[in-house]
């Protein structure tokens, strides 16, 4: 794959997470939607990372990271709001013994973060414009 055909790649696969991540939001299942955000974010960025670095990008699930990584000059607000959804990866796949992001994910507070994921990822877009 040439750098375009990669950066087309991460796009499409990230687009692709945005319905699953309604789905299961719509079904009840709220820290699996956050979870999915997260990887719709972690692929948007990936597809930063290859045009501001005409290589593939790291292994890495960590969005602050990936986003530094690819340049992007983010608010301190936005590079909190990565922070944040980083535990969304962990804490969906890895859950303590109390299950403490599972009982945190509230349809409020999932509500929100959702907003703020698909409006980060629409900025995220129009940058590859």
């Amino acid at each position: 794959m040439d750098v375009n055909e990669k950066i087309s790649y991460w796009l499409k696969i990230s687009e692709l997470d945005l319905p699953v991540m309604e789905h299961l939001y719509n079904s009840g299942d709220y820290h699996y939607s956050l979870y999915i955000g997260h990887l719709s974010l972690e692929k948007i960025l990936k597809a930063h990372y290859v045009k501001k670095n005409s290589d593939s990008p790291p292994r890495s699930h960590d969005l602050l990271k990936l986003a530094l990584s690819a340049g992007l000059n983010l608010t301190d607000e936005q590079q909190k709001f990565l922070l944040e959804v980083n535990h969304f990866n962990i804490e969906a796949r890895y859950p303590d013994e109390k299950l403490s992001f599972y009982n945190s994910a509230t349809k409020e507070y999932t509500t929100e973060k959702i907003i703020q994921i698909k409006e980060l990822h629409s900025w995220l877009k129009s940058l590859m414009q």
